[in-house]
């Protein structure tokens, strides 16, 4: 099962649909980017990514495994009640789906048949943004594109599913929702795109606090400019995101680390 450090899993691409097959090659290159890209943490956190054709199910990582091993094959496909449908066989290492990544991601694909990828964080930078009282501010571009994001309220480790009703509310039909003294969530139509929208609120977060701390006033910019430069990045106004950039990130992978395929 382990060799040179490595998990040995079986190929699921003969077991599965090739729609199938394509959304775990996907999911497991955004969870390969994730890590690349600095937004990790060891084992915890999730994405998840709606299974093509088959309704109320979706593919999330077994809780047990870094980011960077994670590959199409070892994904689980579980329902809306966090049931295991299908994955590989771990041996002694009996690696399940995670309590808290079931409540928050089913929470999210139930509610909302627009959503293809949910992607959870836990990166310095969201944490320490949802702890500010503030939140995230408009002080860039990049941060102007989440001007009305939603606020989720802390209430523990998220493991009861009476807590899936107000979150969903507050995330409501957005792509992105800053859960408080926690972390963020991003969901887009594709993985691609979920992808996209957490790598710029990353970015937004991270120059957030670099301005904060050079202890300097801020350059103002008048809310009618915020409104409209929010409004060039809604749906509708230019193309899907991640259209353009998935290809290429997956040639990146391709090129430093392939694995994610097997």
């Amino acid at each position: 099962m382990v060799q040179d450090g490595m998990l040995q899993i079986p190929s699921m691409k003969g077991q599965c649909s090739p729609e199938e097959w394509e959304a775990r090659v996907n999911l497991a290159a955004c969870y390969r980017l994730v890590e690349m890209y600095g937004m990790s943490d060891m084992m915890a956190n999730h994405i998840s990514a709606r299974v093509p054709g088959e309704e109320g199910t979706y593919l999330i990582n077994p809780y047990g495994m870094m980011y960077e091993e994670i590959t199409a094959s070892c994904l689980l496909k579980v329902d809306h009640d966090g049931k295991i449908l299908s994955g590989p066989d771990f041996g002694d290492l009996k690696y399940g789906v995670n309590k808290a990544g079931a409540v928050i991601h089913t929470a999210v694909h139930a509610a909302r048949p627009d959503v293809g990828c949910v992607i959870h964080t836990h990166s310095w930078a969201s944490m320490a943004v949802s702890s500010l009282e503030c939140g995230l501010l408009p002080l860039t571009q990049t941060a102007m594109r989440f001007l009305k994001i939603g606020y989720h309220d802390y209430q523990g480790v998220v493991l009861n599913e009476s807590e899936q009703e107000s979150l969903i509310a507050d995330l409501g039909t957005g792509e992105a929702l800053i859960l408080r003294n926690h972390g963020v969530l991003t969901v887009g139509r594709s993985v691609g795109e979920a992808f996209n929208w957490m790598h710029r609120l990353e970015l937004a977060c991270r120059s957030q606090l670099a301005a904060m701390a050079a202890n300097s006033p801020y350059a103002k910019v008048p809310q009618q400019v915020l409104e409209e430069t929010w409004n060039n990045y809604q749906p509708g106004t230019r193309r899907p995101y991640g259209l353009m950039e998935w290809p290429a990130l997956l040639r990146k992978l391709d090129r430093t680390d392939p694995g994610y395929k097997s």
